[in-house]
């Protein structure tokens, strides 16, 4: 698969998550009151296992595994307590804090991805 190939599959796949990211951030932060930061963290724990098992299996073909899965786990989680806490500091409207995240997680993510999670892990 060529990289172009695979970083469409991978934004697929990101569309589907973003949309349960949002919906969980905005549920959190609109409806409940809690901050950006853990807002954006609930929706990406809401999202990730997702993304894990449907990059794993179309855009990676490759195996799931438990260490794979926290690895990609610590490193986006990090990513979008990073960006919620942009987004609490500097006081972004909550919609600038879903982009903001959509846009970086979308190219360290799949860099991550596939430089170091599913590194030489194709079927």
């Amino acid at each position: 698969m060529t990289l172009l190939h695979g970083f469409a599959r991978y934004c697929l796949v990101g569309l589907i998550n973003t949309g349960f990211h949002a919906a969980v951030f905005l549920s959190f932060h609109s409806l409940w009151g809690v901050s950006q930061t853990i807002s954006n963290l609930a929706g990406f724990l809401a999202a990730v296992s997702l993304s894990f098992c449907l990059n794993a299996r179309f855009t990676f073909q490759s195996y799931r595994s438990w260490r794979r899965y926290w690895i990609y786990c610590a490193f986006m989680g990090l990513v979008s307590l990073c960006v919620g806490a942009a987004g609490d500091a500097l006081a972004w409207a909550p919609i600038a804090t879903l982009l903001v995240f959509t846009a970086v997680s979308l190219v360290l993510g799949y860099t991550f991805a596939s430089r170091v999670v599913f590194r030489g892990t194709a079927s």
